[in-house]
Order: C-alpha cells, then sequence, then structure tokens
C-alpha cells in the first residue's frame, strides 16, 4: 500500500511535466535570427515596392483585410467586419478594438488619412490603385466609408496590400519623411533598432490585438549580401534561418539534418527588364530579336536547377486570370540575327544592371552575354550592390537589368498597373513600355465586375505585352528559404509574406 500513492501519483506527475514541456516548445519564444541578402531602404509603406522593405515593415503594419494564409481570398485584420453597397461603390468598415504600439487607440480616421495619403501623396508609388476612392468618411471612431467612382473588382485585394497599411495620423505628422525611419504600427512586431547595411532588430508588440501572438520576443534581419556567405552563417548555426538558398545549395541542405529547407509555392518570376526610352530598344522588333536570342530553357536550366519553369507571361504561374497558353518566343539566333540586320543594327552594346554577390545573377549575366554575343550584340556586365542597382532602375540608367516580382495580393491589377499601364509615377516598372491599347484595356478591367469578361481582358493584356516584349520573361520558381531544425514556421504565402507572428524557436 505505500507505493500504491507514488505509483499512481507518477503517471500525472508525467503528464503535467509533458504538458509543461509541450508548452514550452509551443512558444520557448527567443529572437529569430534571419541572415537576407539585401538591406530595407525605407519603412513607409507608400514609398516602396521593394520585398526588402515590405517583408519587413509587413511585420509591424496591420492593414484594414489581410490575404488568408494560402493567398486564395480575404480575412480581417483591424477590420473585423464590412458591408458592400449593392451598386458596388460604398464600403463600410467596423473596427476592432487595436491600439499603435506607442498605446493610442487605432481609430477611423487614422484609416481615413492613410488611405487618401496613399492615393494623394506625389511620391506614393501605387497611388493609381486607390484613385478608385473618391471620398473616405469617419462617422465615428470604430467605422470607416470609402466611396467610390465606381465599381472597383480588385479594391478589397487593394486593401490587403502593404501600400494601404494603416498608419497614426499623429505619428507620421510629426515624424514628417523620418517616419520611414521611426514607424509606428498596430502589428505584432514593433522596430527597436535599425542600423543600416547590417541589421535590424524587432521586438514583439506586447499591445498587439490578436491574443496569443506574436510566439517569439523579437526577430533579428541581419544584411547577408553573399550567398555563399549567408548559407555558412546557416550552416554553423550563428544565424536561425537564411533567404533566398542558391539553387545550387539546395540539395546539398536539404541532406544536411540540422537545416530544413522550405520551398514554398509562390507568385513570383524573374525577368530582364528592358528600357524602351534607350535607342534602339524603343524598336519592337529590336527587342523582339533580343527576346528570340535569349535561350530560357537553358537559362532556366542552368539557374534554378530544374526547380524553375520556363515563364509564358508576366502574369505568376497558376495566379488569378494567368493564361497557361499565352505563346511563348522561341529560341531562334538566326532570325534574330536576320532582324537586327533587317533594322539596321550594328555594333549594338548594352549595359546589363545586376547584384554582385547573387548567384542567379552572376550565371545569367554569363549566359545572357554569351547568347547575345551570338547575334553580334556586346553585353557589359554592370554588377553593383542591391540597392544601387534598384536605383539604376528607377533613374533609367540601364539598358537591361535581372529584377523579379512577387505579387503584394491576388487580384491581377496590381501588377498590370505597375508593369504594363504605362503609368507615369511608375513608367511600367521602369522600362518606360507604354501601348495605349494595353493602358485603355487595364483601365477596363479594373472595373469589370464580370469575372469571365475580366478574365478576357487580362488575356489580352498578357498577349499584348509578350509580343510587345514590355520586358523578357525568364522563369517562376517557388520561394527558397532555409531554417535550423529547431525553428517551426518560417514560411512565406503565394504573396510573400513571412507569417512570422506564429513562428517559434522550440529548444
Amino acid at each position: 500500500m505505500t507505493f500504491d500513492k507514488p505509483r499512481r501519483l507518477l503517471p500525472a506527475l508525467l503528464v503535467a511535466a509533458a504538458l509543461v514541456f509541450a508548452a514550452a516548445q509551443a512558444w520557448a519564444g527567443g529572437v529569430l535570427k534571419i541572415a537576407r541578402e539585401q538591406d530595407s531602404t525605407t519603412f513607409d509603406p507608400i514609398y516602396t515596392i521593394l520585398a526588402p522593405d515590405i517583408w519587413v515593415f509587413n511585420q509591424f503594419y496591420s492593414t484594414l483585410v489581410r490575404a488568408n494564409a494560402d493567398a486564395t481570398g480575404i480575412e480581417p485584420d483591424l477590420a473585423e467586419t464590412w458591408d458592400i453597397s449593392p451598386d458596388g461603390t460604398v464600403y463600410t468598415f467596423h473596427l476592432r478594438e487595436a491600439k499603435f504600439s506607442d498605446g493610442t487607440p487605432v481609430l477611423a480616421s487614422d484609416v481615413v488619412f492613410s488611405l487618401l495619403r496613399a492615393r494623394d501623396d506625389e511620391k506614393s508609388v501605387l497611388r493609381s490603385m486607390f484613385s478608385p476612392i473618391d471620398k473616405a468618411e469617419a462617422p465615428d471612431d470604430r467605422t470607416v466609408v470609402l466611396r467610390l467612382k465606381g465599381p472597383s473588382a480588385p479594391l478589397m485585394s487593394t486593401l490587403a496590400m502593404f501600400a494601404a497599411s494603416i498608419l497614426p495620423e499623429h505619428a507620421v505628422k510629426a515624424e514628417g519623411e523620418a517616419f520611414g525611419e521611426k514607424p509606428v504600427g498596430s502589428g505584432a512586431f514593433v522596430l527597436k533598432e535599425w542600423k543600416r547595411g547590417d541589421s535590424i532588430i524587432l521586438a514583439r508588440n506586447p499591445l498587439y490585438w490578436e491574443k496569443g501572438l506574436p510566439k517569439l520576443d523579437g526577430i533579428e534581419w541581419i544584411y547577408v549580401p553573399n550567398d555563399n556567405t549567408r548559407m555558412l552563417k546557416l550552416k554553423a548555426g550563428e544565424v536561425d534561418a537564411a533567404t533566398f538558398v542558391p539553387w545550387n545549395q539546395i540539395k546539398e541542405l536539404q541532406a544536411d539534418k540540422n537545416i530544413q529547407v522550405q520551398l514554398d509555392k509562390s507568385t513570383r518570376m524573374d525577368h530582364i527588364l528592358v528600357n524602351h526610352a534607350h535607342k534602339p530598344l524603343d524598336n519592337k522588333l529590336v527587342r523582339q530579336a533580343l527576346n528570340m536570342a535569349i535561350d530560357q530553357k537553358a537559362i532556366v536550366d542552368v539557374v534554378t536547377q530544374g526547380f524553375g519553369t520556363p515563364a509564358n507571361s508576366f502574369f505568376p504561374l497558376d495566379g488569378m486570370d494567368y493564361n497557361p497558353a499565352n505563346p511563348n518566343y522561341p529560341y531562334d539566333p538566326e532570325k534574330a540575327k536576320k532582324i537586327l540586320e533587317e533594322q539596321g543594327v550594328k555594333d549594338l552594346t548594352l549595359s546589363f544592371a545586376l547584384v554582385a554577390g547573387d548567384t542567379a545573377h552572376d550565371q545569367i549575366g554569363v549566359l545572357v552575354k554569351d547568347q547575345l554575343a551570338k547575334i553580334g550584340v556586346t553585353v557589359n556586365l554592370n554588377k553593383m550592390e542591391g540597392g544601387q542597382q534598384w536605383d539604376a532602375l528607377v533613374n533609367g540608367d540601364y539598358d537591361i537589368g535581372v529584377m523579379w516580382w512577387v505579387n503584394d495580393v491576388f487580384d491581377p491589377d496590381e501588377k498590370a498597373q505597375f508593369c504594363v499601364s504605362g503609368d507615369p509615377e511608375n513608367r511600367s516598372y521602369y522600362t518606360n513600355y507604354k501601348n495605349p491599347v494595353v493602358s485603355d484595356l487595364v483601365n477596363k478591367a479594373a472595373v469589370e465586375q464580370n469575372p469571365e469578361k475580366r478574365k478576357q481582358m487580362y488575356y489580352e493584356i498578357q498577349r499584348i505585352a509578350k509580343d510587345d516584349v514590355h520586358w523578357i520573361d525568364l522563369y517562376y520558381s517557388p520561394f527558397r528559404n532555409a531554417s535550423r531544425s529547431n525553428v517551426k514556421g518560417f514560411v512565406q504565402n503565394p504573396l510573400g509574406r513571412y507569417m512570422l507572428e506564429t513562428a517559434d524557436i522550440v529548444n
């Protein structure tokens, strides 16, 4: 009898210990150290479209609504519920109780301020996407009413994107341009420190509205531009995770029991921007010749090691209104050479803007240089730091340049507006491409309420843009990240958002 009680107690103690251990595993906290390839440039959401900016500030800003985990629909964020008028021109949002990280409440007036700022600020990169909004009103602190100029098919999707982040009016006005370095948001984390060219440290936001989140104590984004160095730090355990795993190291890392590689479904595509403002690149036939001279399959095979898929459209693979039958250019260097001769193009030299230390850029540069040499075109490889390359593209200081795109919303309007509409704010992704027929179709598709008619408009946009060679499509690919085996939830949704509020480090 003397041992009966202890024997009965032992299973209970073991269960209790197991529950404590499970709880510790579920929420171990800690600071997640992430090595990444580029530093950020600003945390003001209306002044950038750069992923290194967006993927960081998505952690400390919230929007009215957000894309769900698999990016197939919309779910509540700051807005708990909403109503849409029968004619599709009045949207009413009902806000939840939430606070900014400085302790002030999120008010309807902050929402109105943020959305009109995105629409009206002359430097707002995606201001055209907010142009359907005629008036934004705050009848009380918890209600926002948007009155549109007319029906807008992509509006809810637009309100879920980074540029629609809700900012505290008082902080933006107090800081002015400095707000981009001293952000205040209502997301899961808060900016603690930013050492440009080195690291960005985020801390858990104790005022975050979603109970039990985030699980981490913080995040440290560490700038490591060289691919090999980034992976070595991961292998050595100096960092917990790393972004942009080089294609040629994926299989090696997959074989390491201490590392887990995440190849997440994405809306990413890589392409070569072409500057239409530089002669003879303003000639459609010359652009077509260059496209025909580039061996897309060879680039996909060499660069992505079989993980990529040749791109036939500027729309993401299997994305909304993507046309799988959109015709692609054949690899035909002989025809390309003949076209250049017919157009009187001789001794053409192109400056190719690339990011130094990026394995894929190095490989693409060499391949394109060799391929275009076969049709008599000289390519000078201009390698620079990532931020410098972006500045060169924005300022038009390039002939051709490698770049990639990830959709921020699932609706095709964003990419059509930014990449081919000819909007003077962004000059069709800084290519200076403009076709009035495409511009008209983009505008019509944005207001078309019939899904099938809208899809056919986007099919036509894809066809014309491909024929015009607005840029040169390369490949679609998954996101490629890696982490130590004790890291849980270091994943991206198809729109690129790292859902780090649910990530954890298990000890």
